[in-house]
C-alpha cells in the first residue's frame, strides 16, 4: 500500500480541526502580546510618575519663549499666565507629564513592538526595520525641538503683537494667557511637527515594500507640494510665517525620502544582479 494517500482518500479536515490545530500557538501569540503591553503600560506609568515631580519645571522651561519675547516686546520681566478653574494647573501638569513620559518610556515601547514582530520576520527584515525604529523617535525629537527654538517664538510675538495700551479714549487690550491653553498650543505643535518629521520613515517603508517607488515620487512633486501647503496651513496659527515654517522643511524631508527610496532600489538591483550572476 501506497504511503502516500490520494488526496480523495484522505479523511476530510473540517475547521473546528484546523481551529484546534492553530489554537495554542495562536494562544500563544496572545499571551506574549498581553506580556509586551503589560511591561509598556508599566513603562509608561513609570515615566509619567517621574515625570510628574518635575513637571512644574518642564512647563517654565516650555514657557521660555513667551516669556523671552515678552520681555523683549513689552519690557516687562513679569509676564503672568492665568488658571479659571480650581484644578486647572494640576491637569495641566498631569497632561504634561503623560507627554514627557511618553518620550521616556518610547525606547521600551519600541523595544517591546519589535520583540514582538521581531520573530515573524527574516535576518534581512530585521535589519531593515531596526534603522526606521531608531530614526522615527530622533526625528519626533528634532521635530519638537524646532518647535521650541523656532516655532514658540514667531507664534509668541504674533500672539503679543496684538496687545494695546489703553489711554486717550482707547480701551487697552492686554493678554492673559491660560496656562492650559499655551501647554495646548504646545503640545499640538509638536505632535504636528514631530509626525510630520516622520515623511522620509513612512515614505522609506512604502519604498521598501515596493508600495511606492523613487520616480512616482519625483513625478508627484507638484501634488506633495500642494498637501504640504495644506498641511502647513491646518497645523499652524493663521500666519504666512508659521505655514512656511513647517512647509518648508517638510518639503526638505520629501526630497531625502526619494533620495532613500532611490538608495533602497539601488541595492535591491545590485542584489538581484549578484543572484542572476550566481545562477
Amino acid at each position: 500500500m501506497s504511503q502516500d494517500m490520494r488526496e480523495d482518500e484522505r479523511p476530510d479536515i473540517t475547521d473546528d480541526d484546523e481551529m484546534e490545530a492553530s489554537r495554542a500557538p495562536l494562544l500563544d501569540h496572545l499571551i506574549e502580546l498581553r506580556s509586551r503591553l503589560i511591561w509598556s503600560i508599566v513603562a509608561l506609568a513609570l515615566g509619567t510618575i517621574g515625570c510628574f515631580f518635575i513637571a512644574r519645571p518642564l512647563y517654565n522651561i516650555l514657557l521660555g519663549p513667551l516669556v523671552a519675547v515678552a520681555e523683549l516686546t513689552r519690557q516687562d520681566a513679569n509676564f503672568e499666565l492665568i488658571y479659571t478653574a480650581p484644578l486647572e494647573v494640576f491637569f495641566v501638569q498631569l497632561k504634561l507629564a503623560l507627554f514627557a513620559g511618553v518620550f521616556v518610556a518610547f525606547p521600551i515601547i519600541g523595544w517591546q513592538m519589535y520583540s514582538f514582530v521581531a520573530p515573524g520576520l527574516y535576518r534581512k527584515e530585521k535589519g531593515a526595520v531596526l534603522p526606521f525604529l531608531i530614526a522615527a523617535p530622533v526625528l519626533f525629537v528634532i521635530g519638537a525641538v524646532f518647535v521650541y527654538f523656532v516655532m514658540l517664538p514667531l507664534i509668541s510675538r504674533f500672539a503679543l503683537s496684538f496687545e494695546q495700551l489703553g489711554g486717550d479714549g482707547i480701551a487697552a487690550i492686554t493678554p492673559q494667557i491660560k496656562v492650559s491653553e499655551y501647554l495646548s498650543l504646545v503640545m499640538a505643535l509638536m505632535l504636528a511637527f514631530g509626525l510630520s518629521f516622520q515623511l522620509p520613515v513612512v515614505l522609506s517603508l512604502m519604498g521598501r515594500a515596493g508600495i511606492i517607488g523613487s520616480d512616482t515620487l519625483r513625478s508627484g512633486r507638484k501634488y506633495a507640494v500642494v498637501a504640504i501647503l495644506v498641511a502647513a496651513a491646518f497645523f499652524t496659527p493663521p500666519d504666512l510665517i508659521s505655514q512656511v515654517m513647517l512647509a518648508v522643511p517638510v518639503y526638505g524631508l520629501y526630497e531625502i525620502s526619494i533620495w532613500c527610496v532611490r538608495m533602497m532600489e539601488k541595492k535591491a538591483e545590485e542584489e538581484e544582479a549578484a543572484r542572476e550572476a550566481e545562477t
